[in-house]
């Protein structure tokens, strides 16, 4: 069985706010296990270097997130992950999730139905192959 990918879903209404979060957390090496990087959501020990981060919307000027060496970007079509883009997250999930992913990032817009998102992420299949770390505020 492989290892699960340390999951953080990340909300902030500004898309520059999301991925400047994310990057902070991308830069906390991923087998760092203590209780203040699960504070931050990358408490889950991986020994996969490989990154993916899932962005709605639009990027910025100047992105600090970009595919490269042991990091996948993919954005999506902005609207509510849950509703509108479900079948578009789905398909985008489960192609990243075939690459074995250490390290997972959702970037959101809203935190209108974060509940049932984190619902879906931690029913099957999806359970098996994530570990939910609590929300990031950017």
């Amino acid at each position: 069985m492989m290892a699960r990918a340390a999951t953080v879903l990340v909300i902030g209404a500004s898309a520059a706010a999301r991925e400047q979060a994310i990057a902070a957390l991308l830069a906390i090496p991923s087998s760092v296990t203590s209780a203040d990087a699960g504070a931050a959501g990358v408490g889950t020990d991986t020994s996969q270097a490989f990154s993916a981060v899932i962005l709605e919307g639009m990027g910025v000027a100047a992105a600090p997130l970009e595919t490269g060496p042991g990091l996948q970007v993919v954005r999506i079509a902005p609207g509510c992950l849950c509703c509108d883009g479900n079948l578009v997250l789905r398909v985008t999930l489960n192609r990243l999730l075939r690459q074995r992913p250490g390290r997972l990032f959702l970037g959101l817009a809203s935190s209108e139905h974060l509940d049932q998102l984190r619902s879906w992420l931690a029913a099957p299949p999806y359970d098996q192959l994530l570990a939910l770390n609590p929300t990031v505020h950017a």
